[in-house]
């Protein structure tokens, strides 16, 4: 059996090369950013020890190979590049997690997160006055010369609620820009979602009033270059977030989605069965098996769109997926008629033993679908 291998005492050399703190930076399609982001990084954090990692989602733009551009040209540069996973909130985990400093912040590389506010953050952190530092915009000195009112408004909207439904105390929940202890963060990251965009929110929710928290004010500044990732479907991560957390993490907004994509495909079922029956004379057989392929045609096209969107399928992926997907939900229906038959054989209640059938099919489904079908790669 190999020993152990043992790592002496740290020499002084060693410590002072050591980073006090990581910055993390989530990136897509951001080339044009990240050393101009790098560059400000250098200049104002003259008196901290300092590593910035850039996480990247397998940009198409190349962004990662600019990042390792950078990194070849110093050591403090560090590229994680993400194949088949997106996702601001698990980019953020997964940099934290890879980081060795003690303090670890968040910013987005869009230059719009106030750079010089770092050192006061870290000196907060080292201070022991906060464990987590949160550059705020509801708090007295914060500007905006890139937020535009719509934006501003929406997420104003969903800091009340989740203030109000998450009993949230910090002013600004949906920050993108904080820094926090790495070793109280450490304690957090297995209970924290991997989906979605608002990781502060699900740090201060998941920490549930025990994490010292300071917020400061910044400027917001005016993205310079790229367009915004956030598109219409952050809403759907933002309350699925808040019922994640309402319900400890047993109801997912995936399973939600699923389910209700597949209560859409029961409407879609019976409008073709009706067409087929009344319009065109079909046999029931043939009318029947119209309706099923059309419903688990369109439930596999919204899901893949819309419960799945970060998993997405594309090109060829679509035609498998499509035939995977198929094998799945004829398994599921098998599932559901035995348990509807089990069911009213015990208690004869013909909504009981359909909604019980209707619940074992989708539960499969779900299950089936995530293995074989939108399976993270």
């Amino acid at each position: 059996m190999n020993d152990a291998i043992k790592l002496g005492p740290e020499t002084s050399s060693q410590a002072a090369s050591l980073p006090q703190l990581s910055v993390v930076v989530p990136t897509f399609n951001e080339r044009d950013n990240v050393t101009v982001l790098y560059r400000r990084l250098d200049a104002t954090l003259k008196d901290v020890s300092w590593e910035v990692i850039f996480v990247d989602d397998n940009s198409p733009d190349g962004t990662w190979d600019v990042v390792r551009a950078l990194a070849r040209k110093d050591s403090r540069v560090r590229c994680i590049r993400r194949i088949g996973r997106r996702g601001l909130s698990g980019a953020c985990i997964e940099g934290i997690l890879a980081s060795s400093a003690p303090y670890a912040a968040v910013m987005d590389a869009d230059l719009q997160h106030d750079e010089t506010q770092l050192p006061k953050m870290v000196a907060l952190l080292q201070s022991g006055e906060a464990e987590l530092v949160v550059g705020s915009r509801y708090i007295e000195g914060y500007k905006a010369d890139g937020f535009n009112k719509q934006r501003a408004g929406a997420s104003a909207f969903a800091t009340e609620i989740a203030r109000r439904s998450l009993k949230v105390e910090i002013a600004d929940p949906m920050s993108g820009f904080f820094m926090i202890r790495r070793d109280r963060f450490e304690q957090l990251a297995p209970q924290l979602s991997t989906q979605g965009f608002k990781i502060l929110l699900d740090v201060v929710a998941t920490a549930e009033g025990k994490l010292r928290a300071v917020e400061i004010p910044y400027t917001f500044g005016a993205r310079q270059h790229g367009e915004s990732k956030l598109d219409s479907m952050v809403a759907l991560d933002f309350l699925g977030l808040v019922l994640a957390k309402l319900t400890n993490d047993v109801i997912s907004l995936r399973f939600i989605l699923f389910a209700a994509v597949g209560g859409l495909g029961l409407l879609v079922h019976l409008s073709v069965l009706f067409i087929a029956l009344e319009l065109f004379k079909a046999p029931f057989p043939e009318a029947q098996a119209a309706g099923a392929i059309v419903a688990m045609t369109s439930n596999f096209i919204l899901n893949n769109f819309l419960t799945y969107r970060d998993q997405r399928l594309k090109g060829f992926g679509i035609l498998r997926g499509l035939l995977l997907f198929y094998l799945v939900c004829s398994v599921g229906l098998l599932a559901n008629v035995g348990v509807a038959f089990s069911v009213y054989d015990q208690e004869p209640i013909w909504w009981l033993a359909g909604a019980a059938g209707a619940l074992m099919g989708v539960v499969w489904n779900y299950a089936m679908s995530g293995l074989f079908v939108w399976r993270k790669r």
